[in-house]
């Protein structure tokens, strides 16, 4: 289990390949933060992995698990807003042989 983030932070958790591209099992984030804004805010830190794994992976918060909303497609009070101290999942897809 992940340490608890610092305050005003939400911890994100690299599952798989998400985890091998960023080098990191788990970091803090700012928060609070859109759930639209999540990839494009990922994208700035580890370019390139958008199309390589968020394009590709589920999302949950706090184990629940959510679609990623491109920004056009978000309707007024609907938006999902990452929370200070959420948990936050990054699971792309897993192969087994």
């Amino acid at each position: 289990m992940a340490s608890k983030p610092p305050p005003g932070h939400f911890n994100i958790l690299y599952f798989a390949s998400a985890g091998s591209y960023t080098s990191k099992n788990v970091e803090a984030l700012p928060a609070p933060l859109p759930l639209r804004k999540l990839f494009d805010t990922l994208e700035e830190r580890y370019q390139g992995i958008r199309g390589s794994v968020l394009d590709h992976s589920l999302v949950t918060i706090n184990l629940t698990y959510v679609d990623v909303p491109d920004d056009e497609a978000v309707e007024e009070g609907q938006e999902v807003v990452i929370q200070e101290g959420d948990e936050v999942a990054i699971i792309p897809p897993v192969s087994s042989g």
